[in-house]
């Protein structure tokens, strides 16, 4: 599953080059203008902060005008944000800066709606952002319902003890409002993807299929990387999906499982070399993804089936940061029978430190996603939106234990 706020971390963190390139920084300039804004700060920040290299400037506006200059390795995301507002607020403008003279006239009232020129990329952008425009207003009333959910939520959450089952009532209502975000997820998709088979030419393309790849199965994102222009494929977007790209092969049938050791759930030491000679599914999953709770009953019955002849469940959650909510969750999902562990996601200053990600190493982005390994520590299938289902996972267990 996909949230809007992922997709927006994932924007500023989740950039890694893979491919050694050599690219010569270049100089860019951006001059803007904002109406009633004098004596204010100006912030910009851009860069790539998964390879530590993220940047952040700021200047006061003066009679109307303000101005940046830098290097930068070619096309590269950046934000603007006026006063102490940051990338977590509403208010502020994504743009793709070239390393060129660009003009910006900021909107303080909705910086989403200010103007940059300058940067053909950016305009491209803004075109292909134009064409989804109106399905976003249509999806307003329900984005809108989503957000006053899950602030209602979030402040119900530090309430005392007393408020925990209003609060549980609204994750659950915001969960499955969020459920319904999908068929208008599908049809900006499919705009996506038009976009990304016509213009095999454009960074653009590169930026949208990083975040397709997590519902796509490996072939298919080949076939689009293949298709990239060398630039594209060189530049930090297409060494970005190349990266994922090697994650997946590493997640995929045919490959070497990786070997993680974490706590589990009990604080008892776990590791999966410690499964060897057995069939393992690693099940990743969370607290907060609904379909993932859905799921927990038909692996209940799979793992009553077959634990006698050897299988075994890891649960890999992503509740790093809600303990409390995982451990509920497992109580009342009833599915303490088997072993979990956390990801292991850690967060470190506005970036994260993603060296013990379980989900990382396993290409990971999606849930729930479920990754079978056999008992010589291979990957023999991986099932997940766009590359399996349950019914494949039934039938490849039939084949594995009705020998």
């Amino acid at each position: 599953m996909h949230t809007v706020k992922k997709k927006m971390v994932l924007v500023f963190v989740a950039i890694v080059a893979l491919m050694p390139t050599v690219v010569a920084q270049k100089k860019f300039q951006l001059k803007g203008e904002i109406g009633g804004a004098n004596g204010e700060v100006i912030r910009l920040t851009y860069g790539q902060a998964a390879k530590g290299e993220m940047t952040s400037d700021s200047v006061t506006v003066a009679e109307g005008k303000f101005s940046f200059e830098g290097v930068i390795e070619g096309s590269t995301f950046g934000y603007i944000t006026v006063g102490n507002r940051d990338s977590r607020s509403r208010n502020y403008f994504m743009m793709i800066m070239e390393p060129t003279s660009m003009k910006l006239v900021l909107n303080k009232e909705q910086l989403d709606q200010s103007i940059l020129t300058g940067s053909k990329e950016h305009a491209k952008y803004a075109a292909l952002e134009l064409q989804k425009k109106p399905i976003i207003e249509e999806m307003k009333p329900l984005q809108d319902r989503y957000s006053e959910a899950s602030t209602a939520y979030a402040e119900a959450n530090k309430a005392l003890k007393a408020l925990e089952a209003k609060a549980d009532s609204l994750k659950e209502e915001s969960a499955a409002i969020r459920e319904q975000f999908s068929p208008y997820q599908e049809r900006m998709g499919r705009i996506d993807e038009e976009f990304i088979r016509q213009n095999p030419g454009s960074v653009v393309s590169a930026y949208l299929l990083r975040f397709k790849v997590s519902s796509m199965s490996l072939e298919e994102v080949e076939a689009y990387y293949n298709a990239f222009t060398k630039d594209v494929q060189n530049s930090s977007f297409g060494q970005d999906v190349w990266n994922e790209i090697q994650k997946m092969r590493s997640g995929s049938p045919g490959s070497k499982a990786f070997v993680f050791a974490k706590e589990d759930i009990h604080g008892e030491p776990l590791s999966l070399a410690d499964f060897k000679g057995k069939y393992v599914l690693v099940d990743f999953w969370a607290s907060w993804c609904v379909p993932c709770r859905k799921g927990n009953p038909h692996l209940i019955d799979l793992y009553n089936k077959y634990k006698a002849d050897g299988f075994e469940i890891i649960g890999v959650s992503d509740d790093d940061r809600d303990e409390v909510a995982w451990k509920k969750a497992v109580e009342k999902d009833q599915i303490g029978i088997w072993k979990h562990v956390l990801r292991g996601l850690k967060r470190v200053g506005n970036t994260f430190d993603r060296s013990q990600d379980i989900s990382e190493h396993y290409g990971v982005h999606t849930l729930p996603t479920k990754i079978l390994i056999d008992p010589d520590g291979a990957i023999i299938g991986r099932y997940a939106s766009g590359a399996g289902s349950d019914a494949e996972l039934d039938a490849k267990l039939k084949e594995v234990f009705d020998k």
